[in-house]
């Protein structure tokens, strides 16, 4: 029986290096633009049109942060009834964390040149949550439920409309949106208890 021929090696064929289109290099020219204009902070020629519809995101979200702060502020002091002290602490929470977010909405506008904007006089018409005046426990866990629903679109909305835009606001929506998610889910749970 003859013996099996033995497999020949071939050189495999040495790849072309990528044509400079596929090369992956900075833009001189924008790494040149941020040497100037100091005063500007964090915020270089890179965010193009795009920052002044951010700051208005932002502000938006922060008229809603507002509201849900007001909000969950009401419903944990008028909160009562047998399961109301548990809720009602829920609530605070909610609330304290609710701020926080707020807080740091407020700084990244800043950061990236805006003025934040609390105005009373225009926070509802701004916010895309609801405030609520319910006085029965499980209206309030309800309205509550809503109110973080719709946060969960908004900031879900808001990062797709940002996309690779703004990098640093995405992850802070990104984070807050976590943070929405899991308010959603504790208050869904209080609805079936």
């Amino acid at each position: 029986m003859p013996a099996k021929p033995t497999p020949i090696q071939r050189a495999q064929p040495r790849s072309n290096p990528p044509a400079p289109e596929h090369v992956l290099a900075l833009d001189q020219a924008a790494l040149d633009a941020a040497r100037k204009n100091l005063d500007e902070g964090a915020v270089t020629p890179g965010y193009g049109p795009w920052r002044d519809s951010i700051v208005k995101l932002l502000n938006d979200a922060l008229a809603t942060e507002l509201v849900c702060v007001l909000r969950y502020k009401r419903h944990h002091f008028t909160a009562h009834g047998m399961a109301s002290p548990a809720i009602a602490a829920e609530f605070l929470v909610h609330a304290n964390e609710e701020a926080a977010h707020a807080d740091k909405l407020a700084e990244r506008i800043v950061q990236l040149g805006g003025e934040p904007d609390f105005s009373p006089a225009t926070l509802l018409e701004r916010s895309h949550a609801d405030y609520d005046d319910s006085d029965e426990l499980m209206a309030m866990v309800r309205a509550n439920l809503v109110a973080e629903r719709v946060a969960v679109e908004s900031y879900r909305q808001m990062i797709a409309l940002i996309g690779d835009k703004d990098p640093g606001t995405r992850r802070l929506l990104e984070g807050i949106l976590i943070d929405e998610e899991e308010h959603a889910d504790e208050l869904a749970d209080l609805l079936e208890e």
